[in-house]
């Protein structure tokens, strides 16, 4: 899901407790860091990043 991330031109942000924040300059997104996340969840977090690209794009 990282790599589908970074190819909407989404970057890593920082660690969290349990997550991972990534973003597009203006939004975030979290990820949980889980061995598994669930497939709505992680449809879920990129249709928001293919939705918000980066701005400037």
């Amino acid at each position: 899901m990282e790599k589908q991330l970074r190819e909407c031109g989404w970057r890593f942000a920082r660690h969290g407790g349990n997550h991972d924040a990534c973003t597009n300059g203006e939004l975030f997104e979290f990820i949980p860091r889980h061995t598994e996340v669930k497939e709505l969840l992680a449809r879920k977090i990129l249709k928001n990043a293919k939705n918000n690209p980066p701005k400037g794009e």
